[in-house]
């Protein structure tokens, strides 16, 4: 597995990984409620799904506990999904409801932005590996004063255990 690559002269999140396991697989992971509940929260976190509806237009409302920090309810919805190589969404701060929340009145820093976009895509190797590449729109330099950015990559390495551990699921 490769390290993760960042791309700072671009000034947003921009991650580059490797993952050892076919591109239908990586995407099942990304796309499939019960795959996300395994590792899409840091390490040590654990993500609870209130609403989960997988198609454009649809959208998702979570809920990341840290045991630290309490919880981060957010609410997202899918923009565009090509199956298998890219996926694009938002991601808001919202309130356990479901209601939009704008981050500051959340306790989050006054520069994170009130909505964010997310792009995946992922490329296949020869090998039947997987290329993912990341994108979110926020200044790279925000997301790593406010931890989201160490954030996504602890998910990353948790679902590159999570691929390994669950190579069929």
């Amino acid at each position: 597995m490769n390290a993760p690559q960042s791309n700072p002269t671009q000034g947003e999140i921009f991650i580059s990984r490797h993952f050892q396991a076919p591109r239908e697989l990586v995407w099942e992971a990304w796309t499939n409620r019960d795959h996300l509940t395994r590792w899409h929260a840091p390490e040590g976190c654990e993500i609870h799904f209130a609403k989960f509806d997988f198609r454009v237009g649809g959208g998702f409302h979570s809920r990341i506990r840290n045991p630290s920090f309490g919880d981060c309810w957010c609410l997202g919805t899918y923009l565009e999904i090509v199956p298998h190589e890219r996926l694009v969404y938002t991601m808001a701060i919202a309130d356990a409801q479901g209601n939009l929340v704008l981050p500051i009145l959340a306790g989050h820093d006054p520069e994170w932005p009130a909505e964010t976009t997310v792009t995946i895509t992922l490329t296949s190797n020869v090998d039947n590996t997987t290329r993912l590449t990341l994108h979110q729109n926020v200044k790279e330099s925000l997301a790593r004063r406010t931890g989201a950015y160490p954030s996504w990559l602890s998910m990353l390495d948790r679902l590159a255990e999570d691929l390994v551990s669950h190579p069929h699921a």
